[in-house]
């Protein structure tokens, strides 16, 4: 009884939801569903922080190696207040079927610390991200596990964390990280890949399904970093946004905001600017819309069992992770309302890191253009893998790019030996 209970703590919950709906439909033995359903190693430490005032404070860290069967381990690093063991182990399970769907050689990682970086100065957020790296240097590395950015981390951060894994290893090892700047050995596109990536799965979405594009109105959920880049993407590639939300303010035009002028306001005044003709809206009504497209670009569980019958979209992109908890899933199938993955639609960023690493590797660099391309080929190429796979197996879009995924990752370990 005892190690039943011990294992059962290993369970990551959200990644169960999932492989049940999965598990079904493609026979999923019991014992390979179990197998998938527990990281495969998780770190928690505690990391102390001498504050600019001498004062000791001490964050909670995590990293969670979910699987390697397809390579070393590849996945973001997030700051954030509400970060947690659960929420990590979710979002590396995500990161192993991205790898997998998107054919990369890497398993599934995801890492983060349990802080506001707001409260935090310069200096010490700095000193934080190496402590970071100094907990768990041991575990990482071009061949074993590459941290990225991710929410509240950017390439500045990754330039630190480089720099102290280097200190610790005695040499400069620039492929321990992704995410960096282009001085220390990042790649040129890295910045918008995210968006870019979204981009390109959209513009597929629009012309399988023989929408007219001029017409086609979109809501876009979060400004950061992807919702930034794939609006000004979209705009410029003509579609109408009509509204568009962070957590501070959401505004909303039924004949398409001014887009450049939001950008260029917003970059001078680092919100979100109120411009002719538009109204401000809450971000329930932003989510509720009637539009075509809602692209939830900010962070998980926005769209849940308390509000998914007032979603009006219909198809919804998903360039945030996990935005839509597992349970109204089926109600938005009922609803007729098509979903794009995350694991698809947002993993621009984990395919030009893959560049990047190679970049590393070879320590040959390529231009812009080269990386677009090949961006471009990698994300056409999954999403007419699983538009096709979800057509003839009459499944929609996330069952048919899990079920890929999945059956990618059991194969390996198949072949591995441990299944």
């Amino acid at each position: 009884m005892l190690e039943k209970i011990v294992d059962d703590k290993n369970i990551c919950l959200d990644c169960k939801s999932h492989l049940d709906i999965i598990a079904d439909k493609i026979n999923l033995p019991s014992v390979e569903r179990d197998f998938l359903k527990k990281p495969k190693r998780v770190f928690s430490f505690s990391i102390p922080l001498k504050t600019d005032s001498g004062e000791v404070r001490f964050f909670n860290g995590y990293r969670v190696q979910y699987s390697d069967a397809l390579g070393p381990t590849k996945g973001g690093i997030r700051f954030h207040p509400q970060v947690n063991l659960e929420e990590v182990k979710t979002l590396s399970f995500l990161m192993a079927l991205k790898c997998s769907l998107l054919g990369l050689p890497f398993g599934g990682a995801k890492g983060g610390i349990e802080v506001n970086p707001e409260t935090l100065s310069n200096s010490e957020l700095e000193r934080l991200s190496r402590g970071y790296i100094r907990e768990i240097h041991n575990f990482i590395g071009p061949e074993i596990d590459i941290p990225a950015p991710d929410v509240n981390t950017n390439e500045k951060i990754m330039a630190w964390m480089v720099d102290e894994y280097s200190i610790i290893k005695g040499r400069f090892i620039p492929g321990v990280v992704t995410g960096k700047p282009l001085e220390l050995g990042g790649s040129k596109g890295r910045a918008v890949a995210t968006g870019l990536g979204g981009a390109y799965i959209l513009r597929e979405f629009i012309q399988k399904e023989k929408w007219d594009s001029s017409k086609v109105k979109i809501v876009v959920q979060g400004f950061g970093n992807v919702g930034f880049n794939i609006v000004k993407i979209l705009d410029d590639w003509g579609y109408k946004i009509i509204a568009l939300g962070d957590a501070e303010k959401s505004i909303y035009n039924e004949d398409g905001l001014n887009i450049r002028e939001i950008i260029s306001k917003q970059e001078k005044e680092g919100i979100i600017p109120e411009v002719l003709g538009s109204e401000k809206i809450t971000n329930k009504e932003l989510l509720e819309l009637d539009c075509d497209v809602l692209i939830p670009a900010a962070i998980s569980h926005q769209i849940t069992k308390e509000n998914v019958n007032e979603i009006k979209a219909k198809v919804i992109l998903e360039m945030a992770n996990a935005p839509i908890t597992p349970e109204v899933d089926g109600i938005l199938i009922n609803k007729k309302i098509k979903v794009i993955p995350d694991i698809l639609s947002n993993s621009g960023g984990v395919v030009v890191s893959y560049f990047e690493w190679i970049q590393n590797s070879t320590n040959e660099y390529w231009s812009e253009k080269e990386v677009f391309d090949k961006l471009e080929k990698r994300m056409v190429d999954a999403f007419n893998l699983v538009y096709f796979s979800g057509q003839s197996e009459n499944n929609d879009l996330r069952t048919s790019a899990h079920i890929i995924a999945i059956k990618r990752i059991i194969k390996a370990e198949k072949l591995r030996g441990n299944l």
